[in-house]
Protein backbone atom coordinates (compact mmCIF):
# COMPACT_ATOMS: atom_id res chain seq x y z
CA UNK A 1 0.00 0.00 0.00
CA UNK A 2 1.27 3.45 -0.61
CA UNK A 3 2.40 5.93 2.22
CA UNK A 4 0.03 7.33 4.56
CA UNK A 5 -0.91 10.92 3.59
CA UNK A 6 -3.25 11.62 5.74
CA UNK A 7 -4.52 10.35 9.24
CA UNK A 8 -6.37 11.02 12.02
CA UNK A 9 -6.24 9.64 15.67
CA UNK A 10 -9.15 9.76 18.11
CA UNK A 11 -10.74 12.32 16.66
CA UNK A 12 -13.73 12.94 19.04
CA UNK A 13 -15.99 16.55 18.78
CA UNK A 14 -18.87 17.16 21.18
CA UNK A 15 -21.24 19.62 20.26
CA UNK A 16 -23.14 20.72 23.56
CA UNK A 17 -24.85 17.26 24.93
CA UNK A 18 -24.51 15.50 21.96
CA UNK A 19 -21.22 13.32 21.02
CA UNK A 20 -20.75 13.79 17.01
CA UNK A 21 -17.66 11.89 16.67
CA UNK A 22 -16.09 9.22 19.25
CA UNK A 23 -12.82 8.37 18.93
CA UNK A 24 -12.25 8.23 15.31
CA UNK A 25 -9.32 6.65 13.65
CA UNK A 26 -8.67 7.31 9.84
CA UNK A 27 -5.93 7.43 6.87
CA UNK A 28 -6.22 8.19 3.59
CA UNK A 29 -2.98 6.86 1.38
CA UNK A 30 -1.10 8.51 -1.18
CA UNK A 31 -3.28 8.13 -4.82
CA UNK A 32 -6.13 6.54 -3.04
CA UNK A 33 -9.74 7.14 -3.11
CA UNK A 34 -11.56 6.85 0.02
CA UNK A 35 -15.16 6.39 0.94
CA UNK A 36 -16.58 7.76 4.00
CA UNK A 37 -20.46 6.00 4.07
CA UNK A 38 -22.85 5.84 7.11
CA UNK A 39 -26.50 6.84 8.15
CA UNK A 40 -27.39 10.62 8.23
CA UNK A 41 -26.50 11.86 11.69
CA UNK A 42 -22.76 9.34 11.50
CA UNK A 43 -21.28 12.11 12.31
CA UNK A 44 -19.26 12.21 8.29
CA UNK A 45 -19.31 15.67 7.39
CA UNK A 46 -18.13 16.84 10.78
CA UNK A 47 -15.54 14.56 10.16
CA UNK A 48 -14.55 16.15 6.95
CA UNK A 49 -14.44 19.62 8.48
CA UNK A 50 -12.33 18.60 11.04
CA UNK A 51 -9.83 17.76 8.54
CA UNK A 52 -10.59 21.19 7.08
CA UNK A 53 -10.01 23.00 9.77
CA UNK A 54 -13.69 24.51 9.40
CA UNK A 55 -14.49 23.15 12.92
CA UNK A 56 -12.17 22.36 15.86
CA UNK A 57 -12.05 19.00 17.16
CA UNK A 58 -12.53 18.64 20.68
CA UNK A 59 -9.76 16.06 20.87
CA UNK A 60 -7.93 14.12 18.99
CA UNK A 61 -4.95 14.99 16.55
CA UNK A 62 -4.75 15.34 12.51
CA UNK A 63 -1.88 14.54 10.60
CA UNK A 64 -1.21 15.16 6.89
CA UNK A 65 2.05 14.66 5.36
CA UNK A 66 4.01 13.95 8.58
CA UNK A 67 2.81 17.20 10.19
CA UNK A 68 -0.10 18.01 12.75
CA UNK A 69 -2.62 20.62 11.53
CA UNK A 70 -5.22 20.49 13.99
CA UNK A 71 -6.36 23.91 15.27
CA UNK A 72 -4.79 25.51 11.55
CA UNK A 73 -7.34 27.79 10.02
CA UNK A 74 -8.86 26.46 7.09
CA UNK A 75 -6.85 29.20 4.91
CA UNK A 76 -3.70 27.66 6.13
CA UNK A 77 -4.47 23.89 5.85
CA UNK A 78 -5.71 24.85 2.32
CA UNK A 79 -2.82 26.28 1.06
CA UNK A 80 -0.42 22.97 2.71
CA UNK A 81 -2.42 21.03 0.32
CA UNK A 82 -5.94 20.28 1.30
CA UNK A 83 -9.73 21.33 -0.90
CA UNK A 84 -12.73 20.52 0.31
CA UNK A 85 -16.07 20.34 -1.55
CA UNK A 86 -19.42 20.82 0.58
CA UNK A 87 -22.90 20.06 0.32
CA UNK A 88 -24.42 23.09 -0.31
CA UNK A 89 -22.70 24.37 -3.27
CA UNK A 90 -23.32 28.26 -3.61
CA UNK A 91 -20.81 30.22 -2.58
CA UNK A 92 -19.04 33.88 -3.84
CA UNK A 93 -22.68 34.32 -4.70
CA UNK A 94 -22.15 37.60 -6.46
CA UNK A 95 -19.05 36.27 -8.48
CA UNK A 96 -18.91 35.08 -11.84
CA UNK A 97 -17.92 31.19 -12.29
CA UNK A 98 -14.53 32.45 -13.76
CA UNK A 99 -14.05 35.18 -10.89
CA UNK A 100 -14.86 32.27 -8.24
CA UNK A 101 -12.50 30.00 -9.20
CA UNK A 102 -9.88 32.61 -10.22
CA UNK A 103 -9.86 33.63 -6.66
CA UNK A 104 -9.10 30.08 -5.53
CA UNK A 105 -5.99 29.88 -8.38
CA UNK A 106 -5.04 33.05 -6.65
CA UNK A 107 -5.24 32.36 -3.05
CA UNK A 108 -5.79 28.94 -2.43
CA UNK A 109 -2.02 28.02 -2.38
CA UNK A 110 1.25 29.76 -1.83
CA UNK A 111 2.34 30.07 -5.20
CA UNK A 112 2.73 33.48 -6.71
CA UNK A 113 1.14 34.15 -10.02
CA UNK A 114 -0.24 36.84 -12.13
CA UNK A 115 -4.36 37.57 -12.43
CA UNK A 116 -3.79 36.84 -16.14
CA UNK A 117 -2.42 33.65 -15.40
CA UNK A 118 -4.84 32.51 -12.52
CA UNK A 119 -7.54 33.69 -14.72
CA UNK A 120 -6.06 31.16 -17.33
CA UNK A 121 -5.90 28.00 -14.83
CA UNK A 122 -9.41 28.94 -13.84
CA UNK A 123 -10.86 28.28 -17.45
CA UNK A 124 -8.76 24.99 -17.62
CA UNK A 125 -10.54 23.69 -14.04
CA UNK A 126 -13.64 24.95 -15.34
CA UNK A 127 -12.97 23.19 -18.98
CA UNK A 128 -12.18 19.89 -16.92
CA UNK A 129 -15.22 19.88 -14.93
CA UNK A 130 -17.27 20.23 -17.76
CA UNK A 131 -18.32 23.83 -17.29
CA UNK A 132 -20.16 25.00 -19.77
CA UNK A 133 -17.39 27.59 -20.87
CA UNK A 134 -20.63 30.07 -22.60
CA UNK A 135 -21.27 30.24 -18.65
CA UNK A 136 -18.22 31.20 -17.07
CA UNK A 137 -18.96 34.65 -17.10
CA UNK A 138 -22.54 34.06 -15.26
CA UNK A 139 -22.93 34.97 -11.61
CA UNK A 140 -22.97 32.03 -9.36
CA UNK A 141 -26.51 32.57 -8.29
CA UNK A 142 -27.45 32.38 -11.29
CA UNK A 143 -26.50 28.43 -12.02
CA UNK A 144 -28.42 25.14 -11.62
CA UNK A 145 -27.59 22.64 -9.44
CA UNK A 146 -25.20 20.73 -11.90
CA UNK A 147 -23.09 23.47 -12.74
CA UNK A 148 -23.22 24.61 -9.11
CA UNK A 149 -21.53 21.45 -8.57
CA UNK A 150 -18.92 21.90 -11.26
CA UNK A 151 -17.99 25.40 -10.39
CA UNK A 152 -16.98 24.23 -7.08
CA UNK A 153 -15.20 21.49 -7.95
CA UNK A 154 -13.21 23.00 -10.49
CA UNK A 155 -12.46 25.71 -7.39
CA UNK A 156 -11.49 22.86 -4.70
CA UNK A 157 -8.99 21.70 -7.69
CA UNK A 158 -7.76 25.37 -8.35
CA UNK A 159 -6.14 25.55 -5.16
CA UNK A 160 -3.57 22.66 -6.44
CA UNK A 161 -4.53 19.82 -3.39
CA UNK A 162 -2.90 16.79 -2.64
CA UNK A 163 -6.15 15.37 -1.16
CA UNK A 164 -9.45 16.40 -2.17
CA UNK A 165 -12.24 16.29 0.01
CA UNK A 166 -15.38 15.56 -1.37
CA UNK A 167 -18.80 15.70 0.51
CA UNK A 168 -22.03 14.40 -1.61
CA UNK A 169 -20.71 15.17 -4.90
CA UNK A 170 -24.09 13.58 -6.86
CA UNK A 171 -26.28 14.87 -4.41
CA UNK A 172 -29.35 16.74 -6.45
CA UNK A 173 -27.98 14.72 -10.39
CA UNK A 174 -29.67 12.51 -12.33
CA UNK A 175 -27.84 9.03 -12.81
CA UNK A 176 -26.38 10.34 -16.45
CA UNK A 177 -24.80 13.35 -14.57
CA UNK A 178 -23.65 10.92 -11.30
CA UNK A 179 -22.18 8.81 -13.90
CA UNK A 180 -20.28 11.43 -15.45
CA UNK A 181 -19.23 12.56 -12.05
CA UNK A 182 -17.72 8.94 -11.34
CA UNK A 183 -15.96 9.53 -14.53
CA UNK A 184 -14.28 13.00 -13.06
CA UNK A 185 -13.80 11.49 -10.13
CA UNK A 186 -11.23 9.03 -11.47
CA UNK A 187 -9.70 11.63 -14.11
CA UNK A 188 -8.52 13.78 -10.95
CA UNK A 189 -7.42 10.61 -9.20
CA UNK A 190 -5.31 10.13 -12.33
CA UNK A 191 -3.78 13.68 -12.10
CA UNK A 192 -2.08 12.43 -7.90
CA UNK A 193 -4.60 13.58 -6.45
CA UNK A 194 -6.04 11.32 -2.99
CA UNK A 195 -9.51 11.80 -2.46
CA UNK A 196 -11.82 11.34 0.73
CA UNK A 197 -15.87 11.17 -0.46
CA UNK A 198 -18.44 11.27 1.10
CA UNK A 199 -21.11 9.33 -1.10
CA UNK A 200 -25.15 8.07 -0.02
CA UNK A 201 -25.10 6.61 -3.49
CA UNK A 202 -24.06 2.98 -2.76
CA UNK A 203 -23.18 2.36 -6.84
CA UNK A 204 -20.95 5.44 -6.56
CA UNK A 205 -19.01 5.01 -3.94
CA UNK A 206 -18.62 1.03 -4.19
CA UNK A 207 -17.35 1.82 -7.70
CA UNK A 208 -14.73 4.54 -7.38
CA UNK A 209 -13.39 3.45 -3.55
CA UNK A 210 -10.35 1.53 -2.84
CA UNK A 211 -11.36 1.15 0.37
CA UNK A 212 -14.33 2.44 2.65
CA UNK A 213 -14.95 3.41 5.94
CA UNK A 214 -18.27 3.44 7.79
CA UNK A 215 -19.52 5.17 10.85
CA UNK A 216 -22.72 5.21 12.86
CA UNK A 217 -23.83 7.42 15.55
CA UNK A 218 -20.00 9.12 15.46
CA UNK A 219 -17.99 5.60 15.69
CA UNK A 220 -16.24 3.59 13.19
CA UNK A 221 -17.71 0.56 12.77
CA UNK A 222 -16.37 -1.10 9.53
CA UNK A 223 -13.21 -0.70 7.64
CA UNK A 224 -12.33 -2.28 4.09
CA UNK A 225 -12.46 -2.92 0.64
CA UNK A 226 -15.54 -2.87 -0.79
CA UNK A 227 -17.08 -5.96 -1.04
CA UNK A 228 -15.80 -6.92 2.86
CA UNK A 229 -18.05 -3.69 3.43
CA UNK A 230 -20.59 -4.76 1.88
CA UNK A 231 -21.21 -8.44 3.35
CA UNK A 232 -20.15 -6.64 6.99
CA UNK A 233 -23.19 -8.07 8.73
CA UNK A 234 -22.90 -5.12 11.18
CA UNK A 235 -22.92 -2.33 8.60
CA UNK A 236 -25.99 -4.33 6.58
CA UNK A 237 -27.64 -4.11 10.05
CA UNK A 238 -27.09 -0.84 10.54
CA UNK A 239 -26.85 1.02 6.79
CA UNK A 240 -27.43 -0.96 3.79
CA UNK A 241 -30.06 -3.22 4.73
CA UNK A 242 -30.90 -5.95 1.40
CA UNK A 243 -27.57 -5.79 -0.69
CA UNK A 244 -29.77 -6.91 -3.12
CA UNK A 245 -31.52 -3.51 -3.54
CA UNK A 246 -27.84 -1.77 -5.04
Amino acid sequence: MTPVLLEAKGVTKQIGGLTALKGVDLAVHEDEILGLVGPNGAGKTTLLNIISGVVPATSGTVTFRGEVITGLKPFAICRKGISQTFQIALSFPHLSALESVTASALFGNDEKKSLSDATHEAENHLEFVGFPLEKTGTPVRNLNVVELKRVQLARALASRPSLLLMDELTTGLNPTESNEAVGLIREIRKQGISILIIEHVMRVIMGVSDRIVVLDRGEKIAEGRPYEVANNQRVIDTYLGDMDAF
